[in-house]
């Protein structure tokens, strides 16, 4: 027998299997666990988690039942081979069963070496499904996938994780610009975790999205009492974040009369509830995004100066993802395998077409957008493999220009000296340091890309 690992399938039948099937698949390094009825799949599942199964179908009655059928199109995490006898060759319901949700099937009686092979195939796709989902950090997502996480491999993302691990360890505040869509909240929430304050509060609050006359009291809370309908004390968001992060998105919204409340407590670390005039010592760290320029804002007299500069301590940028040369794919995948809920079993991809479309398109919403037409395909797609159509792409401009390697080089390049110039304060000698070139040549690429950042 083979010195390799031995891989769990089960084998579910309504009647036992032929015990000279179960022996040639265990000679063959497998270890075979059989199920009669659908509970006994499902503890199967739970202890031994395969990822191969096989179906043996001797009648229709059998094994497709209702419950058995919302098995075979619920369980994902199965790639299902089918075994069925040549009475039920010509069954519909079996054809529509097996059309629908499954990997391979054979008409008995099959060859061990047949069969062996069709089961190995089903294991390897499942890896390949599996890789699919694990992203640049080297960790898993399959299991319990989120949209919290941040994925890419192109140069531009890999640069924005190098400075989010530096960032995260300190408590500086910390201001992040990007476009709408592109992910900032996620940033926000990969420094938290990566923080010592980790295992604190993480309180995002949309500036934006709160009514103006309770901005004040969301973030500050207020006394019993202090205005009409205060029927009882209430705790603000920056108090709730105590230990923690408090993530202020949309910050260039919050109204000029409040900022300067915001100024005080990042001074002085304290904040006083609407109603009273005690001050409340909080500990807490402060993330803020935006999508708009604060610095037009501050001359335009949108936004004051000073909590600018008390806010963007730190600054990062999360690029639009027209910008993000490489990562459509990796991002196509990695959101097809997190909503495999919502699509129907017997899709598998995107289609060449479809790819190709969405490395053209020039993504006007970002990630966010991605995200939308990927789930809106995977409910409007009835073929194996998503199609322009599907994705709402067909139609529209796709004006995104192929780009020499070369002009990729240098978009990646102006954006990792304009992130490294802002995180430095404009400060050259500190730049060349941390981009490893020297002064020179700094000043010949900001002269280069135009960076309208340094004076």
């Amino acid at each position: 027998m083979s010195s390799t690992k031995p891989r769990h399938l089960l084998y579910f039948s309504a009647t036992m299997p032929a015990p000279e099937l179960i022996s040639v698949i265990n000679d063959a390094n497998w270890v075979v666990k059989v199920a009669n009825n659908v509970n006994d799949v499902a503890s199967i599942i739970k202890i031994y988690a395969p990822k191969v199964a096989i179906a043996y179908f001797d009648t229709a009655r059998e094994l497709l039942t209702p419950a058995v059928k919302n098995l075979f199109r619920q369980v994902d995490s199965l790639e299902w081979v089918g075994l069925i006898t040549d009475s039920c060759k010509d069954n519909l319901e079996i054809k529509h069963v097996i059309g629908e949700s499954f990997h391979d099937f054979h008409t008995l009686p099959v060859t061990p070496q047949t069969l062996l092979g069709s089961i190995g195939h089903a294991y390897g796709m499942a890896q390949i499904k599996l890789n699919v989902a694990i992203n640049v950090t080297g960790t898993s997502d399959v299991a319990n996938p989120s949209e919290c996480n941040m994925v890419g491999t192109s140069p531009i993302m890999l640069e924005l994780f190098k400075h989010i691990r530096k960032v995260a360890s300190v408590d500086a505040p910390v201001l992040i610009t990007g476009e709408t869509g592109t992910g900032k909240e996620l940033a926000a929430l990969a420094l938290h975790e990566r923080s010592r304050r980790h295992n604190k509060p993480f309180v995002a609050v949309n500036c934006g999205a709160l009514p103006s006359g309770l901005i004040q009291s969301e973030l500050f809370g207020h006394e019993k009492g202090a205005f009409t309908g205060a029927s009882q004390l209430k705790i603000g968001r920056i108090e709730s974040a105590i230990g923690g992060t408090i993530f202020l998105d949309e910050i260039g919204d919050l109204p000029v009369e409040l900022q300067v409340n915001l100024l005080r407590f990042l001074q002085e670390g304290t904040i006083e509830r609407v109603g009273s005039n005690t001050k409340i010592h909080v500990d807490v760290r402060v993330i803020a995004a935006t999508h708009v320029n604060l610095e037009e804002a501050v001359a335009k007299g949108e936004f004051r100066e000073d909590l600018y500069y008390r806010l963007s301590v730190l600054q990062l940028k999360t690029p639009a993802l027209m910008h993000r040369l490489g990562d459509i794919d990796v991002l196509a995948h990695y959101f097809f395998n997190l909503f495999l809920h919502e699509k129907r079993r017997n899709i598998i991809g995107f289609s060449p077409a479809a790819l190709s479309m969405m490395n053209q398109y020039s993504w006007p919403g970002n990630v966010r957008e991605l995200i939308n037409r990927i789930r809106r395909a995977l409910v409007m797609c009835e073929r194996r493999l998503i199609t322009p159509e599907d994705l709402n792409l067909d139609r529209r401009l796709c004006n995104r220009e192929t780009i020499s390697l070369n002009a990729a080089r240098n978009i990646a390049e102006a954006d990792a000296i304009r992130q490294a110039l802002q995180k430095n304060h404009h400060n050259l000698t500190s730049t060349s340091h941390d981009l490893c070139v020297s002064r020179v040549t700094l000043y010949r690429l900001i002269q280069k890309y135009k960076l309208s950042e340094v004076a």
